[in-house]
């Protein structure tokens, strides 16, 4: 039933009947259990998230002030729990809410246009004479000084790591954090890694704004080499933590390691297998090799 919204005046006490006085009570009873219901899920979201409480002011707020709208957006992530976790999304949806989500990812027929170009950012002639080894040292040198990270890696992991891409596009990797681990999610797209914070997976799928972005340039393949530059979010990680999560990307993706391989595997195909604490325990076991 569509309830007529009434301007306060000399004649509104005429205009309501007994049957919109109904529709009222009824609304404002449905409001009620809306805002009880979105409370209830915050909560489980709360509990079972340690880093809830980092966003949970800007999405308290939204609630707050919309709970139905809030609360379908939520039971839309709830209809898609039984498919295999994290994994690509079989259609787009609308998450227009919360903390000032991205715009939807491109699909396939625009996905050159996303590609981003190495001559954008550097002049190639400048390098075309030069070996691997001088465009490395270029290459570093160029971004000294700059809040990102870059890499160089040989052309026989980066087709490693495509191979490996096409067959898990995405995954989770943890960083540390002072009161334990935060999982970031990962998503390969055209020449570019995005990463997000899970927690705003959870709410955006693939609309949540990325933390990190690193870019894979291919322009000088013929050197031998691929040039790697990640930009991130400095309200959300630091440095060392982008680093982090770039070496892990490498080796799950351009190394042979089977422990890692198994794990990429029960992520995209077995879900329910998958262990978040063994991803934890890989990045320990790094630490003290290391």
């Amino acid at each position: 039933m569509a309830l007529l919204w009434i301007r306060p005046g000399k004649q509104c006490l005429s205009v309501i009947t007994f049957n919109q006085l109904s529709a009222v009570a009824t609304f404002r009873s449905f409001r009620m259990t809306a805002r009880q219901r979105s409370e209830k899920v915050l909560e489980q979201m709360k509990e079972s998230n340690p880093y809830f409480e980092k966003y949970a002011r800007k999405i308290s707020a939204v609630q707050q002030s919309s709970p139905e709208a809030f609360l379908a957006k939520l039971e839309k992530v709830e209809k898609d729990s039984n498919k295999p976790k994290f994994g690509p999304s079989e259609r787009a949806r609308d998450y227009s809410g919360l903390l000032n989500p991205k715009a939807p990812l491109a699909k396939k027929p625009v996905e050159d246009a996303a590609h981003k170009n190495l001559g954008d950012i550097m002049k190639l002639d400048l390098v075309e004479q030069r070996n691997a080894d001088e465009i490395a040292h270029i290459w570093l040198q160029y971004h000294q000084g700059k809040e990102v990270i870059c890499a160089t890696i040989p052309l026989e992991q980066y087709d490693l790591m495509m191979k490996r891409a096409k067959k898990y596009p995405v995954f989770i990797l943890p960083i540390p954090r002072s009161q334990g681990y935060e999982f970031m999610m990962l998503q390969f797209f055209s020449n570019t890694i995005h990463f997000t914070p899970l927690i705003n997976y959870q709410v955006h799928k693939e609309n949540a704004p990325e933390c990190l972005n690193i870019t894979l340039y291919t322009e000088l393949r013929s050197k031998g080499l691929v040039l790697m530059r990640g930009e991130y979010d400095t309200k959300v990680i630091n440095g060392q933590e982008a680093q982090c999560l770039a070496n892990q990307l490498q080796m799950y993706y351009s190394q042979q390691s089977d422990s890692k391989l198994e794990l990429l595997e029960k992520f995209t195909n077995k879900p329910e297998n998958f262990k978040h604490m063994d991803v934890i325990e890989e990045l320990n076991n790094l630490k003290i090799e290391s």
